[in-house]
């Protein structure tokens, strides 16, 4: 979900009143891709010029990257679709490039509005160089308040100022200046908590809302992590148990899963990989966390979820370079995608001050495969950072008669479908649809495109049917390295 994009130059500044448009915004040809060498997406590109603090503009100025996909048609709609990426902390522009199949359909009769929210993507990014292992968890606590320290050192802006709250004025911000008369939101994970608030703040300028993998506004994330992965994992191995050829190949599953995260509890080990793009061999540690951190980033997705057997099994009896090769190439990928400081400033002001943490069933956290470290790192990183804007209603569920989809993945490893049900409690005019053995993200599977399209258009799903997702295809488990069984 990376790629770099030709900028055109933009606006005047804007007015102390925050939410004003630009006096005018140029776009400029530009191609955006999801990565060097990558093939590029033909789109109009720019820069909007936002206040650093909405509410007082002598603090200085972001620029944001803006690029508008047009549509197919010769006489596009007036409200174009606009894709939020997850994370937090990933770039909208980045995500719609390497997603772009799965809203073709839409784009043939309205633009596709990308913003790269403040503090991702080219958008004033909130970068400093502390790796992923920061978030994941891996460092005691002296050394996480220590790098998170570090981190707030080097960040080039205040980061109480890149909120979801700020960011929905943002977006608003941005439709005025460009002139749509209404905003069709798709939001993926964290994406669905800021589509949820701009719709919130302003349902005039919204027409539709699609929420896939939903974060219930008045639900912290953080403690659920490492319960609802074991409950994925937990699937995986249901699931394998009950395919013959996976049961007949992978007797002892869970078992071999059990021994492998004691043993490398014990004693970490060294694999020799050889790098997928320099093809030089090298020497890397593979220690539990490693095998923890692998275990969740490959959950996301039923593509790599069908390899987890053979992984686990291959490690078990001593092959670990697969899986550890497996873990870097989704670990770097992240990394790369995800701006740390603009992660941890939504984090901190949205999630962890409302943690009851007298509440938190520990023992399960415990008993899960990952434990409590994420959960203890969140507390320990969040104690540091500075809390930022948070407008008073974020955290309540969307009361509106806006037309509302929201999908699940039944096999979704943080946002469950009883999450959208959550979500769903003050909607009246929502549709839920929950994809069996899916995973992160259902808007590419199967017929979903086509659903969001007649969604989109109709500004409802009454009279769609929704049965085909059901037939979506499901990547059998592999038996071995050349593919599963027929």
């Amino acid at each position: 979900m990376v790629r770099s994009i030709a900028l055109g130059l933009v606006l005047l500044a804007t007015t102390a009143a925050a939410d004003q448009p630009a006096s005018s915004l140029k776009l400029e040809d530009c191609r955006i891709s999801v990565g060097a060498g990558a093939p590029g997406i033909a789109a109009r590109c720019g820069i909007l010029l936002r206040p650093l603090d909405p509410d007082d503009p002598g603090k200085g100025e972001l620029e944001l990257k803006v690029a508008v996909v047009p549509a197919l048609s010769l006489e596009p709609a007036s409200d174009p679709f606009v894709p939020i990426a997850g994370g937090p902390g990933q770039s909208s522009i980045y995500f719609y490039a390497g997603w772009s199949p799965a809203f073709e359909r839409v784009r043939l009769q309205r633009d596709i509005l990308l913003l790269d929210q403040r503090g991702t993507g080219a958008s004033a990014p909130l970068a400093c160089d502390v790796d992923g292992a920061l978030v994941e968890g891996k460092y005691l606590a002296e050394q996480t308040t220590r790098l998170t320290e570090q981190c707030l050192d080097l960040l080039p802006h205040d980061p109480r100022y890149f909120t979801t709250s700020v960011a929905a004025r943002d977006l608003e911000a941005l439709r005025l200046a460009l002139g749509y008369s209404q905003l069709n939101l798709y939001g993926i994970l964290y994406g669905s908590r800021v589509a949820q608030h701009y719709a919130r703040r302003y349902p005039d300028a919204t027409r539709t809302v699609i929420l896939d993998g939903v974060v219930p506004p008045q639900l912290p994330l953080g403690p659920d992590i490492a319960t609802e992965s074991q409950r994925a994992i937990d699937g995986v191995f249901a699931r394998c148990a009950e395919a013959p050829a996976c049961n007949e190949r992978f007797p002892a599953l869970r078992d071999d899963f059990a021994l492998l995260l004691g043993a490398l509890a014990e004693e970490p080990i060294t694999v020799a990989l050889q790098h997928p793009v320099t093809a030089k061999r090298e020497l890397v540690e593979f220690s539990a966390d490693h095998f923890t951190a692998a275990i969740r980033l490959l959950l996301y997705n039923p593509g790599t979820v069908a390899l987890l057997p053979l992984l686990i099994s291959d490690a078990a009896d001593g092959n670990f370079a697969p899986l550890a090769a497996q873990f870097h190439m989704v670990a770097e990928s992240l990394a790369e995608s995800l701006s740390i400081g603009m992660h941890n400033a939504v984090l901190c002001t949205e999630d962890a001050p409302f943690i009851d943490w007298a509440s938190v069933d520990q023992s399960a956290v415990n008993a899960s495969y990952m434990g409590p470290v994420q959960l203890e790192a969140i507390r320990t990183m969040c104690a540091v950072w500075p809390r930022g804007v948070l407008d008073d209603d974020l955290r309540e569920p969307l009361a509106t008669d806006k037309p509302v989809l929201l999908l699940s993945g039944g096999a979704e490893p943080i946002t469950p479908p009883y999450f959208a049900a959550l979500a769903a409690v003050a909607m009246r005019n929502q549709w839920q649809v929950v994809g069996e053995q899916q995973g992160h993200g259902l808007a590419a599977v199967g017929c979903m495109p086509r659903i969001i399209a007649e969604f989109v258009s109709a500004a409802s799903l009454a009279d769609i049917s929704t049965d085909c997702v059901q037939d979506a295809f499901v990547m059998p488990f592999f038996i071995d390295y050349t593919g599963p069984t027929p």
